[in-house]
């Protein structure tokens, strides 16, 4: 899954995300590192396309451990080994341990393969890894090993997760949600519930690397399990984020905004009042491709994500702390004035922002409008802030 956020926040739904005080021209909430590209996984929609064998010109340890310096330059924040699989380096412990001293919160993706032994996950354990993150795509081995192109990863992930636990870390699940598993998605729900996690995190695809425009869900399938997550999310055990997906954090608004209204019995417009103004609910602007967000790769290459490949210097020459804060990259796209289309009227986009990441991939533009988002705004001089929703065509 590489390049995901195994980030331990929610949207909002439990009192309000933490990242609601940090201010994300200084600092991001989260940093992953690529470890490596090696994994024995073969995932049909793998961002990194990884392969069975390490870089020679990876990171070193010692090139890691300056990583790790630099990161905790910015703050206690968040830290992510990702892949790949992190378990290809031998040396993955003795980082988190050096990480854990240098007093980061740090997370691991390990891929759903033996590697991922009992005895390697007490080792991450015992260095002080914070949370292991698994990938489910599907609630049964039948979709899930589809997916994956190797039998048996579904019954690697559900013993991961269980061992971690056992062990006394924190387990999250990540799930990317393209076509192939729309169908899943109430059976998943199911057996989310079913695992002890504290957080479950919603991939919405991004058509890069294995993954095509024909394997991603369409704008009005974007929506509908927006509205799906949101119900889960009033009685889930677990918080749910959903990834690459910033324009859930309008639905979170909206549906809150009509319980308040029902509530109290008000006849004025649920979405009368600016997201960004005074009740409450949406204020925190929302991690995005470089706005409180940051990725780097297995070569040290600095990037806004790993599902934005716009590089912005390597930490072999650059200065990460300096490079995140004042490269023009990141500075533009922490400006969201200079968002194009329908995004730039919209009233939900200081709390938005749309996937800068997909609408490169889409576009070309990684300033244009989210393209897959069924939202429309309203336009200057509209009376009413009225929710619309339009079926657009879907992109192929």
């Amino acid at each position: 899954m590489g390049g995901g956020h195994p980030t331990g926040h929610g949207n909002g739904q439990r009192g309000g995300p933490p990242f609601a005080r940090l201010d994300f021209d200084q600092s991001p909430f989260l940093v992953i590192w690529e470890t490596t590209r090696a994994c024995d996984l073969a995932c049909k929609h793998c961002r990194a396309e990884a392969v069975p064998e390490r870089d020679s010109r990876e990171l070193t340890t010692d090139e890691a451990r300056k990583l790790l310096e630099d990161v905790r330059r910015f703050g206690p924040i968040i830290f992510v080994f990702s892949g790949g699989d992190a378990l290809k380096r031998p040396d993955i412990a003795e980082l988190v341990s050096y990480g854990s001293e240098l007093g980061l919160r740090m997370a691991a993706t390990p891929a759903t393969t033996p590697l991922a032994s009992e005895e390697r996950l007490r080792e991450l354990h015992d260095a002080g890894l914070n949370r292991i993150a698994v990938s489910l795509d599907g609630s049964c081995p039948e979709i899930h090993d589809e997916f994956r192109q190797v039998e048996g990863s579904f019954a690697h992930g559900l013993r991961i997760l269980r061992t971690s636990r056992e062990l006394g870390m924190s387990t999250q699940v990540n799930t990317v949600v393209a076509r192939h598993n729309l169908h899943d998605l109430d059976a998943l729900c199911d057996l989310m519930g079913e695992l002890g996690i504290v957080f479950w995190e919603v991939f919405f695809l991004v058509p890069m690397g294995r993954a095509s425009r024909e394997d991603v869900a369409t704008a009005r399938q974007f929506e509908e399990v927006f509205q799906r997550l949101y119900d889960l999310s009033r009685t889930a055990p677990f918080d749910i984020k959903a990834t690459a997906a910033p324009h859930y954090q309008r639905i979170v608004i909206q549906r809150q905004r009509e319980e308040r209204k029902l509530q109290s019995g008000d006849a004025e417009d649920p979405l009368a009042a600016s997201p960004e103004a005074g009740d409450g609910i949406g204020r925190a602007r929302g991690v995005n491709d470089g706005d409180g967000f940051l990725f780097v790769s297995h070569l040290g290459e600095i990037y806004p994500s790993g599902f934005l490949p716009l590089k912005a210097g390597n930490v072999r020459s650059e200065d990460l702390v300096e490079t995140y804060r004042t490269h023009p990259l990141f500075r533009r796209l922490r400006d969201r004035s200079q968002i194009r289309g329908k995004c730039a009227r919209c009233e939900f986009l200081p709390i938005c922002g749309g996937s800068r990441a997909r609408a490169y991939w889409v576009t070309g533009n990684y300033m244009a409008a989210e393209p897959y988002c069924s939202y429309v705004p309203p336009r200057p001089g509209e009376p009413d802030r009225v929710s619309r929703l339009v079926e657009l065509p879907t992109l192929v």
